[in-house]
């Protein structure tokens, strides 16, 4: 699945090629996906000049001087700039076309992914309830330790709940707490003020060097230029089980928390 970095990463690809263009026309091909695509976004994005591409936690979100198409990705989703009248392939179910010659395309094998328009887009109800983002300046260890106070939930799954912070997906996570030597078991409740300092430094860490590397490729992940992320060539834990430790030598455990693959060091992570 997409995550935050490569969400950031696709945005990056497509914003220089489609800000300030007007869109000509909105082809949808396919409009059931993870909820049915509203003809209010072929409506209200048609003749409109796009002022910015920003994200937020996952979803990207296309503003004109009216509101914003709110995209995620879903599953296996992805966009790319093509030419306006590249032929689509089976997975294509939107092209966005613009004045420019060129057309920003979702592709989602899985149709998991989404299509939304709001006036208001931080007000729309998938996005009002999502916690701070992990590089912004309201995210930090003293906000995680008061937000953890009292809760008995493991550490790792508490940092991948997006109303307690947005984006830290399960790669993320599992690197994230081995960089501030937190076993991913322990309860969210009982790590300290110093140790959610380190955490916290180590999300920050973590995603910002995910990003400039454009993301971690598995399975069909591409960023917005079409090119694979590479972030996968520097994991420290996540799918080494059995590997050595880079520090310790230690072998790299594998456990499963909350149906999710969990990866760290019993020797380095307490």
């Amino acid at each position: 699945m997409p995550e935050l970095p490569e969400v950031e990463t696709s945005r990056r690809g497509i914003a220089p090629h489609i800000v300030n263009a007007t869109v000509t026309r909105v082809i949808v091909r396919n409009r059931q996906l993870r909820w049915p695509v509203s003809k209010s976004v072929d409506r209200n994005l048609l003749g409109a000049s796009i002022t910015a591409v920003d994200r937020r936690a996952k979803y990207l979100l296309i503003r004109t001087g009216d509101g914003a198409a709110i995209l995620h990705l879903g599953m296996s989703g992805s966009v790319y700039i093509v030419d306006r009248d590249t032929p689509a392939g089976v997975h294509d179910h939107v092209d966005i076309q613009f004045d420019t010659g060129k057309a920003l395309r979702f592709r989602d094998p899985r149709r998991f992914g989404s299509l939304h328009w709001s006036k208001s887009p931080l007000d729309h109800k998938l996005l009002k309830s999502l916690g701070p983002e992990p590089l912004g300046e309201d995210f930090g260890g003293s906000y995680l330790w008061e937000r953890a106070r009292g809760r008995r939930v493991s550490i790792k799954q508490f940092i991948m709940n997006a109303q307690v912070v947005v984006g830290v997906g399960n790669i993320y996570a599992s690197e994230a707490l081995y960089l501030a030597g937190i076993n991913p078991r322990r309860a969210a409740g009982r790590v300290s003020l110093q140790r959610y300092e380190r955490l916290s430094n180590s999300i920050k860490d973590v995603l910002a060097k995910a990003i400039k590397a454009g993301g971690t490729t598995l399975r069909d992940f591409y960023g917005g230029d079409g090119e694979a992320g590479y972030f996968q060539q520097q994991l420290e834990v996540y799918g080494r089980e059995n590997q050595p430790c880079r520090f310790c030598n230690s072998p790299i455990t594998a456990i499963v928390q909350g149906q999710r693959s969990t990866y760290y060091c019993k020797q380095c992570q307490t």
